[in-house]
């Protein structure tokens, strides 16, 4: 028997209070396994479908439920990564690593990867004394997710973290991101505008429709783990990439 899904929403929609409906009837299942990517068109509700799952935001219709539970009671088990790093320019990189678990209350003895091995993870063992303006962009970006890492979180959320970096750093951080991945097994849903980067991190592809959004296709990533840069040169890989470019080409608004 398969296992049960991880995440699932059945029928959900959502409007802001009076305004128009920004997610339409949006079905689909996840199993834990599976690193998920969102894409379609700006303004199709990618951002608002991972708030809905972060529990931010309630559904104003339909059921969404994250491992058998309410959005709201699993939040504990779910930690967020942000475009901008939203780092505290007055504390060190330590001190806004350890943000995320002193802001919940959690003790330092208690789960989680310590700050030190979060930073390592990511690549910044050593620089826990810096402060943000010491830093570079790829770097930032490492910070604020060692600061998820803390949380030993069941779900990771991403909201295009890498989109304002440079591809090469975006590669790379690609690459890092899946690394630890392997060592932690983390399910994740990962907003992001470029396709190579959704089907070199994913397993599966969710293209939203816009106005409102709703689920117009699902791709499934067959490509092995682990994936190195040299996965980007592989034939399955670019018909993928061609495959889902389609897609997301037949839902884009007019110019």
């Amino acid at each position: 028997m398969p296992a049960p899904p991880i995440v699932e929403f059945q029928g959900v929609a959502k409007r802001f209070g009076d305004g128009p409906l920004v997610l339409d009837r949006i079905t689909f299942r996840t199993q834990p396994s599976d690193f998920t990517s969102i894409i379609g068109p700006s303004g199709c509700g990618k951002s608002t479908l991972l708030r809905l799952i972060a529990g931010l935001s309630p559904v104003s219709a339909g059921s969404l439920t994250i491992g058998g539970s309410t959005a709201e009671e699993a939040a504990p088990e779910l930690a967020f990564v942000f475009q901008d790093p939203t780092l505290l320019p007055w504390l060190t990189v330590a001190g806004n690593v350890s943000l995320a678990r002193r802001l919940r209350g959690v003790p330092r003895t208690q789960g989680g990867p310590a700050e030190e091995q979060a930073l390592a993870l990511v690549g910044l063992a050593g620089h826990a004394r810096f402060y943000p303006r010491q830093l570079s962009g790829g770097q930032k970006m490492r910070v604020s997710l060692a600061r998820a890492l803390t949380l030993s979180p069941r779900i990771l959320l991403l909201d295009e973290p890498f989109g304002a970096l440079d591809e090469m750093t975006r590669e790379r951080l690609n690459e890092e991101l899946l690394a630890i991945r392997q060592q932690q097994a983390w399910s994740a849903f990962f907003v992001t505008h470029s396709v190579a980067e959704a089907v070199f991190l994913s397993t599966r592809i969710i293209v939203l429709a816009p106005n409102p959004g709703r689920l117009h296709a699902e791709v499934s990533v067959d490509l092995p783990y682990p994936r190195t840069a040299e996965t980007r040169f592989t034939r399955r890989y670019q018909d993928l990439v061609a495959e889902t470019s389609r897609l997301l080409r037949s839902v884009a608004p007019a110019a």
